[in-house]
């Protein structure tokens, strides 16, 4: 789960009927030449994960950025828009006073890469064979609301709802709600391999050798049409040391995932023919307990782990100032940040979990295990864990055990509460606080936490839904966060600044992310401005 871009704006309502957006001239200035895009994201088949490039059985942000320019939505963003807009949708809108019907009208003409007609039997097959698949991997969380889908004719798609969602415009701008071919894939079975056919504005030519060939889909119609290139080739790094490496020699255009926080600074002193953009980032990296494992199934347990806590030594020495700290489930620059953590919590204070401790009965040093990936070069996994086990340890209050496992199978455990204590990064769904809380706290969260929250999860969440005036949530999601930070099933860490480093001559950089922090290829280019 790792999903760099603009400060987010303050949210819209959605009260208004969505509207089609105007499109460009297909192709650019890109040339002949494929603009090389450079990540550390590991997406490959393997035995944990055999499909990832299946929207029904993919939910991690190296690949979401993929899926984002070779599948299309009903919706999208349009740059620096925290708005979904019309992409295969010609126009959407909520056709009720409850936010319960959603109904959309498609544009003319669509198709997929392959030649295929796009109807809206697509649209209804594709969500639902998300719901059928349930991949404890998938992001089926983020449509499980959705009661039924209606094809009444080739151009009109109608979902209904089971409860109000204001938010479900913006699911719909995930690649959750990818619209696949349903003459290619299976009702029931995700497509196995290093395989897709999509209909977004770019089509896979080939993926060998640790790199992905993608060009333009002469087909597209859409949100994005015009593109500042032809032609786009990522490569896959096993390390961000050879990533940086390429992006000096001129191999590589630009990079985004994961710089490491030393590379940054390096950057910032200034290096030849290399841009570096910062801007502020929507990912954040949280702490997660399973609440039921017996070592940390006290609050008290997690209490004084929340008040020895020192995130400003975490940044110092893991992010190299590269982050800045969270006290909140939901971050700065998102309607509904709350600090209910330093509120509850204040500065690192040992005396003060030592005495929660005594009074809960509980001897020390307290053991736990601390289990993290070991070969997932986008977070400072193994760095963190070292830094967190040697801060706790330090209180004498706590004896942590650090596991190291493979990512695929981190991945797996943590959504099956196989572990007491990890972190993970978070890349944002789309730009609302829901993300930042529905996915992990909601009746059907992808992670399994063994945290009851009744009250998030059967009155304020629903209310929240309910609400297309996104800014009256903030009191909801602040209450929320208060429950979060006195129960204590996760503690914030910090918010990711957000880095895009570029050779001299290529444009586009600072409008490579959208607001959901997803790659958009199209804007980039070499002397192409747009």
């Amino acid at each position: 789960m790792n999903r760099k871009l603009l400060v987010l704006p303050a949210l819209l309502g959605l009260a208004a009927p969505v509207l089609a957006g105007c499109g460009g001239s297909t192709g650019g200035g890109g040339g002949g030449d494929a603009v090389v895009i450079g990540t550390t994201d590991p997406i490959a088949v393997s035995e944990d994960q055999p499909s990832p490039l299946d929207p029904a059985t993919a939910y991690d942000g190296g690949t979401y950025s993929f899926f984002n320019n070779t599948f299309q939505m009903l919706l999208g963003y349009a740059r620096s828009s925290s708005t979904p807009e019309p992409d295969a949708a010609r126009s959407c809108e909520f056709s009720d006073t409850k936010s319960e019907t959603y109904r959309c009208t498609l544009r003319d003409g669509l198709k997929f890469a392959n030649g295929h007609e796009l109807t809206s039997e697509d649209v209804k097959f594709s969500i639902d064979r998300v719901l059928k698949i349930n991949s404890d991997i998938g992001p089926a969380s983020l449509l499980v609301n959705i009661d039924s889908v209606e094809a009444p004719d080739p151009k009109t798609v109608v979902f209904h709802l089971k409860t109000s969602d204001a938010t479900f415009p913006y699911k719909l701008a995930t690649p959750a709600a990818a619209i696949v071919d349903s003459e290619v894939y299976s009702a029931t079975e995700p497509l196995k391999g290093l395989k897709m056919e999509g209909s977004g504005p770019y089509k896979l030519d080939s993926w060998e050798d640790g790199k992905a060939v993608l060009s333009a889909n002469p087909n597209y119609t859409g949100l994005f049409s015009k593109r500042a290139n032809d032609k786009v080739e990522v490569r896959f790094f096993s390390s961000a040391a050879d990533m940086l490496k390429a992006l000096k020699a001129g191999d590589v255009d630009l990079v985004n995932r994961t710089l490491t926080p030393e590379q940054i600074s390096q950057l910032e002193a200034g290096a030849d023919e290399v841009k570096l953009t910062e801007t502020t980032g929507a990912s954040v990296r949280y702490m997660f307990f399973n609440v039921e494992d017996p070592s940390v199934k006290s609050e008290a347990v997690r209490e004084a782990i929340a008040r020895v806590l020192d995130r400003g030594s975490l940044i110092r020495d893991v992010t190299r100032r590269t982050a800045t700290p969270l006290y909140g489930a939901v971050p700065t620059g998102i309607t509904g940040h709350a600090n209910s953590y330093f509120n509850a919590y204040g500065e690192p204070n040992r005396a003060k979990a030592a005495e929660v401790l005594t009074d809960a009965g509980i001897s020390t040093p307290v053991k736990f295990t601390w289990t993290y990936p070991t070969e997932h070069p986008s977070t400072p996994d193994k760095e963190e864990a070292e830094h967190l086990k040697e801060q706790l340890e330090g209180t004498g209050l706590f004896d942590v055990t650090l596991q190291p496992i493979t990512w695929k199978k981190f991945l797996k455990g943590a959504t099956t509460g196989k572990f007491a204590a990890y972190s993970l990064s978070w890349l944002p769904d789309f730009p609302d606080p829901e993300t930042y809380i529905a996915p992990f706290f909601a009746d059907d969260g992808f992670l399994d936490l063994n945290y009851k929250g009744e009250t998030i999860k059967k009155s304020l969440l629903p209310a929240t839904g309910q609400s297309a005036d996104r800014s009256k949530t903030d009191k909801d999601f602040a209450q929320m966060q208060d429950i979060l930070s006195r129960d204590l099933p996760m503690i914030p860490l910090y918010q990711d600044k957000q880095y895009v480093a570029s050779r001299d001559g290529v444009t586009g950089a600072e409008w490579f992310l959208n607001t959901s922090s997803s790659a958009q290829f199209w804007e980039i280019g070499r002397g192409v401005t747009g």
